[in-house]
């Protein structure tokens, strides 16, 4: 926020919303006993800053929050935003962890995505169609409820939908990634995962396969013209799903994904269409929901 100016204010009166800028990531670092297992504390920290800046500043009382946003990407985000009874059912929650199942509500809260920031670089792209000669590609640990059930009915069973729970040594992820028309992307212990968007940066039809998650975004990109979605028990048929899908469609399919790619970068300084601007984008979208009346 601090490098693009164009939309931030530090005139409240200007203010469309309000970023509510603690670290649900510091909490669980400095506050998080880990010993204990125990995460009332983060509960109360947030509790804590929800009443500190009610009662220093005039504007959390005047909507109870509604016009204020969160940002976490931490699996406990969810959580520790219901510290506080009007941060988890009014204000805006930006989050990783976009399970409906776990109260997200898709008309009021924002869809990040996740993503694992290894370099301040990603280099995208890959090959076309034709430079990729397997059908679909999993590697992940066996954890969460849809997993294992792609590792009992995949795992190290066919050449052209190769799933693995781990790579040997010496094998590269991301060229398995480049080699693969479809990448799986299946649910872990939450309904994110960061293989969404490394698909979409190596040019790999990205396929979903998860329940309660809401897509990032879909408020405006049309994920079924460029990701192919799978439910949980449509995995023994996957490779059938998969091979239904003509080449033609397919070309159009990974042609998308290019086009889409843009609104998944993350830029310094921020970009048009890019990441930064879409999550912006989806934030005011759910602002036009919220109607401030007026103080006297």
């Amino acid at each position: 926020m601090d490098m693009e100016s164009r939309l931030r204010t530090r005139d409240p009166d200007r203010a469309h919303v309000f970023f509510l800028p603690f670290s649900v990531v510091r909490m669980v670092q400095y506050i998080y006993p880990r010993d204990h297992h125990d995460m009332k504390p983060l509960r109360k920290t947030v509790l804590d800053y929800i009443n500190l800046i009610s009662g220093r500043y005039p504007y959390w009382n005047r909507s109870l929050g509604a016009d204020h946003f969160m940002l976490s990407c931490h699996d406990w985000g969810p959580y520790a935003s219901g510290g506080h009874h009007h941060l988890f059912f009014n204000s805006i929650r930006v989050l990783c962890n976009a399970n409906t199942s776990e109260w997200f509500n898709a008309s009021r809260d924002v869809s990040l995505p996740e993503m694992n920031v290894r370099s301040n670089v990603i280099k995208v792209g890959g090959p076309s169609a034709s430079g990729r000669p397997m059908l679909a590609f999993f590697a992940g640990g066996n954890h969460g409820p849809v997993r294992p059930v792609l590792l009992k009915h995949w795992k190290d069973k066919d050449s052209d939908v190769q799933v693995h729970e781990y790579l040997p040594k010496g094998v590269s992820y991301v060229e398995l990634m480049k080699k693969s028309k479809f990448c799986l992307c299946p649910s872990g212990y939450e309904v994110a995962s960061p293989r969404i968007m490394e698909a979409i940066y190596y040019d790999c039809v990205p396929v979903t396969i998860n329940a309660n998650y809401v897509l990032p975004f879909s408020d405006v990109l049309n994920w079924k013209a460029f990701s192919v979605q799978v439910s949980v028990e449509d995995i023994p048929n996957l490779k059938n799903i998969l091979m239904s899908i003509s080449p033609r469609q397919y070309i159009r399919m990974q042609r998308r994904v290019k086009t889409v790619q843009r609104h998944f970068m993350m830029n310094g300084p921020p970009q048009r269409f890019d990441l930064y601007h879409m999550l912006l984008h989806s934030i005011w979208l759910r602002r036009l929901n919220v109607r401030i009346h007026p103080q006297d």
